[in-house]
């Protein structure tokens, strides 16, 4: 027995280190080879220089991080590659461990203690095989596997803290078998460093303990999950927030109180934290209190551990160029690590979306370091009526944006009540608590996580990200009457959606294949089958409840589900022993075994990893590198570059931070500029770039001081704007406006047009204007704010653009909404990515959407400087988002050209529509909406056949979206609003143009078609 028992081990080690190998191969041949987009460039450029990412932070993640960057050997064009490494050899571990529990979870069923029958030992290796490498393969796994992201360590942590568990449960009786405990303790403290959703397996483990020590029973299990519960929620909402919070209050008695340092409350506090744990575990040693000592000590692991959160606040006070939040204290890093600048979700009781305000409190939101004291600064804090909250609120969000789609979600119908009095009279609809759990079963569960569950064990219909209408983002099976009945017909899709390489189809085999292991295991090993359970629900619906999502995510968020796939992955390796079992009645063992392996092989981890290679292979990959350098490109030296969201500004970030890509440029954040610390970042030097020239000093914008302002237009005529950056700074009562009229003073601007001064040899010597725009320049600039308030943020930048006087060259990136123009578009000069702010008059709307365009430079950039990241290569995978960008990038292309043709460089304009043809090939992005320009181009310089070709590949890809939005019925045309509108504007700008051209036949061919699809969509 002790051989088979030896020679079970010996092959299951190996084995796990075999599944190992194999999957750091995969995910090693498919990772991208530098930054990705979305968080990926922030998390990288943090790991590098160990510098303070967005919140809550993850300094476990980056100090790995930068070991691993210390593999580039001083090359900074290899940082990413190292980071993403690490992601994938961590991936590659987490799936070890998913393979050495599904063999320990198996085992059980068979054996108690070391008693094993050689016949079983191939089978519980196969069902690790099986199970391991279809998780490995998953949609889901495999994309945080391949990028510099915090998942792939998290469920790294996740799968060691669960199969340390299960190590536990199988030395429970030795001695010393509470060193696992321990351990376990310890790798959740430093999973705080990473992400705390790790702590959701805390009731897994309570139930692991108690099916160990405990007789089962209804009553034993109902005490154990309310104790499991009490130690989750002590964990979440007590020892995370807690630590640093009651260090505050140590911190504020020796500051404010006893007048001593700043940090030595804390500092304090540190010493009796973990002096009374030293002490706690010394006494219970010395008295033998076995339990009080597991207790001390688990809890100084777990601190031990959490300690990883000083590192960012020791590197927060050396002021590194990014700085988020800048927690350098014990009150801003707890603002940090609770993430109060995201705000929160009501998770127990709360607001509905329409609830009306019945009262405004102030309560504190922080403290500000001033001479010497922390003084605190306010918040609103909105009083609702009750009449409009509930418990377990769903649609709470007050955004008026997801209105419309808590309606959709919840079916909304809803109760009228009438409030206010006079002519503050209004009724207002309440939804019903039903339509309110309506929303969260059909959005929260049946959207945001039985899709994403569906796409890694039934199939994916492409990479494009839903919103719920039946083209985009949903799951499928690849059987074509169960998919048709929920999607309509399919076979009427545009080519590039139904070829889409994440379109993956696994006939729902794994899922099948999971749920026959769910089935095998509840009847063999009922405790086994409640732990998985319980990991499955903690890691799938308690982040459900937790996040509490609100409609119209900014990206798809199945990441945040991992763990849940995870534990579904375990089932399917379980259910290789249920097909194993049917075979047994019929063949041998060794038979059975082998068959049952070959078989599941091929349907289960084989079938999933060849459908996804092609949609997970970033191999070749440098789109979001080069796309973050071409920003820096676009501008002049030594400028301010403005921008505003993840991906056209963390690629920008980390080509300056970690490449080292044009440190001259100061990068600034349109959505982070609104808070006090981030204008403390731009007041400092960042590499080569100096700080922003701003006026107002430190006091007038911290953290509760004119958080928001009024334009009150008491002065008709232009003002100029350095004096009314003066106006706003001033702190006197006489220069505010009472909102409220009880003393609830607000700063205000007493105009919104503002003069900005400019000296017109200095503009044309530093070449803000060119000496070909001569003729456009104006002086002064009348600047006409396009607002009736402004924020702290919008204050900063009128300081910065009254106090530059057109020193350093100012510019907004293209893919800056409009919204945060404020009526500066008229002094736009196109440049590349990025709009010049000049002081020129613009008055040709059609050489631009905004502004105007500087062909010259424009063309150097788009032709010779900027690269582009091997998307022309068709071996490389560009995915929703890249071909969004490029996309767009077409469109510049052909922006550019029509402005060469009217300056008549036929030559050159042909170049550019060829180049913006030339970056993406046609397999990987038809010719579409955002092709017409260059169509145009190529016409007007004489090459009519070629134009013309492309527009009309333009209409049949617009004709075949709008027939199949005609095909389906009007209640499957939600979402489609997008699609439907761009492809029959698609068609309207051919008409205009064939009309403008005087293209007669392609004009009678069009308007036909355009009347059309305008009756058959739009009629009633």
């Amino acid at each position: 027995m002790d051989s088979i028992w030896g020679n079970y081990r010996r092959w299951n080690n190996l084995t796990g280190w075999f599944i190992f190998v194999v999957s750091a191969i995969v995910y090693l041949l498919t990772l991208e080879p530098t930054v990705s987009f979305w968080d990926c460039g922030e998390f990288i450029l943090s790991a590098f220089k160990l510098q303070v990412g967005h919140p809550p932070g993850a300094p476990l993640f980056l100090m790995i991080g930068r070991v691993a960057s210390l593999f580039a050997g001083g090359d900074t064009s290899r940082v990413a590659l190292m980071v993403n490494i690490s992601s994938g050899l961590c991936s590659a571990f987490a799936i070890m461990f998913l393979f050495w529990t599904i063999t320990h979870l198996v085992r059980r069923v068979f054996v108690e203690g070391n008693a094993l029958e050689s016949k079983h030992v191939p089978a519980i290796i196969g069902s690790g095989i099986i199970g391991a490498l279809a998780y490995a393969f998953s949609d889901t796994f495999w994309f945080s596997a391949v990028e510099g992201e915090l998942y792939a360590i998290s469920s790294l942590v996740t799968a060691l803290v669960f199969w340390g568990m299960l190590k536990w449960e199988e030395e429970a009786d030795r001695t010393y078998s509470g060193r696992w405990i321990i351990l376990i303790a310890y790798i959740m403290g430093l999973g705080l460093g990473i992400h705390r959703l790790n702590l959701l397996v805390i009731p897994v483990l309570v139930f692991v303990f108690y099916f160990k020590k405990y007789e089962v029973s209804t009553r034993g299990v109902i005490k154990t999950f309310l104790v499991a519960i009490i130690l989750l929620w002590l964990m979440v909402f007590v020892l995370m927030p807690g630590v640093p919070q009651v260090a505050g209050w140590f911190e504020l008695l020796f500051v404010n109180i006893f007048g001593l340092p700043y940090n030595s409350g804390l500092l304090f506090y540190i010493i009796i934290l973990f002096g009374g744990l030293a002490w706690g575990i010394y006494y219970s040693l010395k008295k033998k209190k076995v339990i009080l000592n597991y207790i001390f000590t688990c809890f100084a692991v777990v601190m031990i551990g959490y300690s990883s959160y000083a590192m960012i606040m020791i590197r927060s006070s050396a002021r590194p160029p990014m700085n988020q939040n800048d927690p350098s204290d014990i009150f801003s890093l707890s603002y940090y690590i609770n993430m109060k600048q995201y705000g929160s979700s009501p998770k127990f009781y709360g607001n509905y979306y329409s609830a009306p305000y019945i009262d405004v409190k102030k309560t504190i939101a922080g403290y500000n370091k001033i001479d010497g004291k922390y003084k605190p600064y306010y918040q609103p804090e909105y009083e609702y009526s009750n009449q409009f909250k509930t418990i377990f609120p769903r649609m709470y969000s007050k955004d008026p944006e997801h209105e419309s789609a808590y309606k959709y979600w919840g079916k909304v119908v809803g109760h009228k009540y009438t409030v206010g009095a006079g002519s503050d009279k209004k009724t207002i609809v309440c939804p019903t608590f039903g339509e309110n759990l309506r929303y969260f079963f059909r959005y929260q569960v049946g959207f945001m996580y039985m899709r994403y569950f569906m796409w890694n064990f039934a199939g994916r219909q492409n990479d494009i990200e839903g919103n719920g209408n039946s083209i985009n983002g949903n799951w499928i099976s690849g059987i074509k009457f169960i998919d048709e009945a929920r999607l309509g017909k399919l076979d009427n899709l545009p080519d590039d959606l139904k070829k889409n390489p994440a379109h993956n189809t696994y006939f729902f085999l794994p899922l099948l294949i999971g749920l026959a292991g769910m089935y095998w295991q509840y009847k063999k090993n009922n405790a086994g089958f409640w732990l998985v359970m319980a990991f499955f629900i903690m890691t799938g619906l308690a982040i459900i409840f937790y996040l509490n999502q609100y409609p119209n995510q900014p990206r798809e968020r199945d990441y945040a589900y991992a763990g849940s796939f995870y534990a579904f992955a375990i089932w399917i390796g379980v259910g290789y022993m249920f097909v194993y079992d049917k075979l047994q009645k019929f063949l041998g063992s060794k038979v059975s075994a082998a068959i049952t392996f070959l078989v599941l092989l091929a349907v289960v981890p084989v079938l999933m990893g060849t459908q996804n290679w092609d949609d997970h292979d970033r191999s070749g990959r440098y789109t979001a590198r080069d796309i973050g350098a071409n920003y820096l490109k676009s501008v002049a030296p030594n400028s301010i570059l403005f921008t505003y969201g993840d991906n056209d500004s963390f690629p920008v970030w980390y080509s300056q931070d970690v490449e080292g890509v044009r440190t001259d440029v100061r990068v600034a954040n349109l959505s982070y500029i609104q808070a006090g610390w981030y204008i403390d970042m731009m007041r400092q030097k960042a590499y080569d770039s100096d700080p922003l020239p701003l006026t107002l000093g430190h006091d007038k914008y911290v953290e509760g001081v004119r958080e928001q302002l009024l334009v009150d237009n008491r002065v008709d005529k232009p003002v100029s704007l350095k004096e009314i950056v003066r106006f706003a700074g001033q702190d006197d009562r006489k220069y505010k406006v009472d909102m409220s009229g009880k003393g609830d003073y607000m700063n205000y601007l007493p105009a919104n047009k503002f003069i900005i001064d400019v000296d017109s040899a200095t503009v044309l010597s530093n070449g803000t204007v060119k000496k070909y725009f001569k003729d456009r320049l104006i002086s002064p600039m009348i600047w006409e704010y396009s607002e009736t308030d402004l924020l702290k943020g919008d204050l900063a930048i009128m300081d910065l653009l009254s106090t530059n006087e057109w020193g350093r060259p100012i510019y907004i990136s293209t893919t800056v909404p409009s919204s945060q123009y404020k009526g500066l578009e008229k002094f736009f000069i196109q440049e590349g990515l990025g709009y010049r702010v000049a002081p020129i008059r613009t008055d040709k709307p059609e050489q631009g959407e905004f502004g105007m365009i500087d062909p010259f430079v424009m063309y150097d950039n788009l032709m010779n400087k900027f690269k582009w990241g091997n998307a022309e290569d068709p071996s490389v995978y560009l995915d929703e988002n890249n071909r969004r960008m490029f996309s767009n990038f077409r469109r510049i292309f052909g922006t550019l050209g029509k402005e060469l043709l009217l300056r008549g460089d036929t030559t050159k304009a042909v170049e550019v529509a060829h180049r913006g043809l030339e970056i993406v090939p046609l397999k990987k992005m038809p010719n579409d909406f955002f092709t017409i320009e260059i169509a145009e181009v190529l016409i007007q310089a004489g090459k009519k056949e070629e134009g013309e070709k492309i527009l009309n590949e333009v209409i049949d890809y617009s004709k075949t979206y709008l027939d199949y939005a005609i095909s389906i019925s009007h209640e499957k045309r939600f979402g489609l609003e997008y699609p439907t509108g761009i492809n029959m504007q698609a068609l309207l700008d051919i008409y205009n143009l064939s009309m403008k051209l005087k293209m007669t036949s392609l004009t009678a061919i069009i308007e036909p078609e355009i009347n059309n699809y305008y009756s058959r969509l739009y009629s009633k």
